[in-house]
C-alpha cells in the first residue's frame, strides 16, 4: 500500500527504534513530494479483524520502503522492518517485491547503501543476489555527539527484464 502522510507516525515510531540517525518527519515528506516510491506493508487481516492470540491489528505497521526511480535504475533509500518482526523473511519478501517492480517498470538494476556495520541486511543482501560495487566513505553519521561518520557499502543486482 502507498505510504501517506497520515502514516508517518507510525513509519517515524519504527524509524526512531531501527536506525542510529533516523530520517525525520521532513526526510518522508520530501520523498513523498518528490513522488518517490514510498511504500507501507501491513498485515492483511480479513476485514480488519484482529487474529486470536496476536499482537496485531489492521493499523499494525509492519515495515516500509522508500524507493527512488531513476532513468534507468530503481535506488533503495530506505528499508525498514519492525524490530519485533525482524528475522521473519518479511525483509526477503519486501525485497522480491521490489524486484516485481523495478523489472515491470523496465528497469534494469536496483542499487542501494548498506551501514558497513549492519551485518544482517549485508547478508539479506548477498543472499538475494546484490554484489558490492564499491563504497561511500564517512556517508552514514555514526554517532551525533562525536560527528564520527560511518562507511557506506554500495550494492546493485542486475534485475531479468522480459523481452
Amino acid at each position: 500500500m502507498s505510504m501517506q502522510l497520515a502514516d508517518l507516525d507510525a513509519v517515524l515510531a519504527i524509524e526512531s527504534e531501527s536506525h542510529i540517525h533516523p530520517w525525520t518527519r521532513g526526510n518522508f515528506s520530501d520523498s513523498l513530494a518528490a513522488a518517490h516510491w514510498a511504500y507501507c506493508i501491513r498485515p492483511n487481516l480479513d476485514q480488519g479483524k484482529e487474529t486470536p492470540g496476536t499482537f496485531l491489528d489492521s493499523h499494525a505497521l509492519w515495515a516500509y520502503c522508500i524507493l527512488y526511480p531513476a532513468v534507468d535504475e530503481l535506488h533503495l533509500l530506505n528499508i525498514t522492518v519492525a524490530p519485533k518482526l525482524r528475522k521473519l523473511g518479511l525483509g526477503a519478501r519486501i525485497m522480491e517485491a521490489i524486484e516485481g517492480v523495478a523489472a515491470q517498470q523496465k528497469m534494469p538494476r536496483i542499487i542501494l547503501e548498506v551501514r558497513a556495520t549492519n551485518e544482517p541486511a549485508y547478508a539479506l543482501y548477498k543472499k538475494l543476489g546484490y554484489e558490492q560495487i564499491g563504497t561511500r566513505k564517512g556517508y552514514y553519521p555514526a554517532n551525533p555527539e562525536t560527528g564520527t561518520r560511518e562507511d557506506a557499502i554500495v550494492m546493485a543486482k542486475s534485475i531479468k527484464l522480459e523481452s
